[in-house]
């Protein structure tokens, strides 16, 4: 089976305050816990992640575009929780496009059980799935499909 290499993982605007920001949608666990659960379980899946967080929009844009870089930056796939931008964000969904990089959607919650503004994602048809609605867990469900995803559609050696 043909090495993955690197996942990289990009939450957005807000979930920096995950642990504090309405516990009853969120849960208490931090983005912090959340990434060190994720890297545990990508090192038993034999890929290297890269977690980040940023609440700016251009900075996601900026990342997806650098993702598929030959070098530092380059990665086999994404994991994606745009939080708000999900609803709102054309940019972010024209630089999955442009990248073709495969990407799960990751929601904490679950948006289609929320209000009806949350409901429309502008990057899910850019993405390859989508997991929702089991707080933190979802990270790690994502990433466990994208590695099936991956380890199924990649080229063989």
């Amino acid at each position: 089976m043909a090495a993955i290499g690197r996942i990289l993982c990009i939450s957005g605007p807000n979930l920096n305050l995950l642990g504090k920001r309405e516990p009853a949608i969120y849960g208490r666990e931090t983005l912090a816990e959340i990434h060190k659960r994720l890297e545990a379980r990508a090192r038993s899946l034999h890929v290297a992640i890269d977690a980040r967080q940023t609440n700016h929009e251009g900075v996601i844009v900026d990342w997806i575009g650098n993702a598929t870089d030959e070098g530092e930056d380059g990665c086999a796939g994404l994991l994606l929780n745009a939080a708000a931008y999900t609803h709102t964000s054309m940019a972010i969904y024209d630089a999955l496009r442009a990248t073709s990089i495969p990407c799960v959607e990751v929601h904490l919650s679950n948006p289609d059980a929320r209000e009806v503004y949350r409901r429309r994602s502008y990057i899910a048809r850019a993405c390859i799935g989508r997991v929702a609605g089991f707080g933190g867990d979802s990270y790690e469900l994502a990433l466990e499909g994208l590695v099936r995803w991956l380890q199924r559609d990649r080229p063989r050696s």
